[in-house]
């Protein structure tokens, strides 16, 4: 590579280095999430971003969702894969936190946001695990960013990306006494795009291989590992860091040259 330095990016664990010129492609974007992170109870997003995308069906009534005692008219959703860095909906309020009973597992097919149909890239579900935490961000959309927010989802997560809405009980993280409903998209086995169970070094090796429109597949991993070291040490996901911990084993030998970084 030329003298090319390698560094360890701050997500991975220690031995996970990942070449700098490769992150720079990796989705045209600099690691670390534009703008702020969601900080329990101080991140306020006022307007949604520009880039809106196609419409389609109108999403499930939102009567049916779980619905903040306190204010009726008020929505909590729950995001633990891009949702975490890119909710691109407006918002009033977001907290860090957990849900209980739930494992993260890149068990999902991506065929529009991080691959293609003939590459379909791999994104995350939430299994249902009675020993399972999974860390996450939970936005509080109220009055008319309720109906927007719905809209919005229902073509990013049903439409494009075959997820499921599902209520389950999300603990604050300076909170955790005082859990919140909140709605969640997951990715069962009966959607036509779930990939399901594989070593983890056969799902690093298809992310490595893998980008759509949202940008390359090893972007969407390293931003998740990003997120996971801010929540701090308490927050774990091992198969999280062994997909991280596979990258960094196979990338040198995955792009060896300046000219396969630039095909990425």
């Amino acid at each position: 590579m030329g003298g090319a330095q390698l560094e360890r990016p701050s997500g991975a664990r220690p031995g996970v280095c990942v070449r700098r010129s490769f992150r720079a492609h990796a989705g045209d974007q600099p690691r670390r999430p534009p703008g702020p992170i969601p900080v329990p109870g101080t991140m306020k997003q006022e307007s949604a971003a520009s880039n809106t995308p196609p419409a389609s069906q109108s999403p499930t009534p939102s009567a049916q969702f779980p619905r903040n005692d306190g204010d009726p008219q008020a929505l909590w959703i729950f995001g633990y894969g891009s949702l975490v860095w890119r909710p691109d909906f407006a918002y009033s309020d977001s907290r860090v936190g957990f849900v209980r009973g739930y494992s993260r597992r890149f068990w999902q097919g991506d065929t529009f946001h991080r691959g293609s149909d003939k590459m379909p890239g791999r994104v995350v579900t939430l299994l249902e695990d009675h020993e399972g935490c999974t860390w996450g961000v939970a936005y509080q959309v109220q009055g008319e960013q309720v109906s927007e927010a719905l809209k919005y989802l229902n073509v990013r997560e049903a439409v494009l990306g075959g997820y499921d809405t599902k209520e389950v009980t999300f603990y604050p993280q300076d909170a955790p006494d005082q859990p919140l409903k909140a709605l969640a998209y997951v990715a069962t086995p009966q959607n036509p795009g779930y990939l399901g169970p594989a070593p983890e070094e056969a799902i690093a090796t298809q992310i490595l291989a893998c980008r759509g429109f949202s940008g390359h597949n090893l972007e969407y991993l390293l931003r998740l590992a990003d997120f996971m070291q801010l929540c701090g040490p308490q927050a774990q996901d091992e198969h999280l860091a062994a997909i991280v911990d596979a990258v960094g084993t196979m990338l040198p030998c995955f792009c060896p040259t300046e000219q396969a970084l630039a095909l990425v």
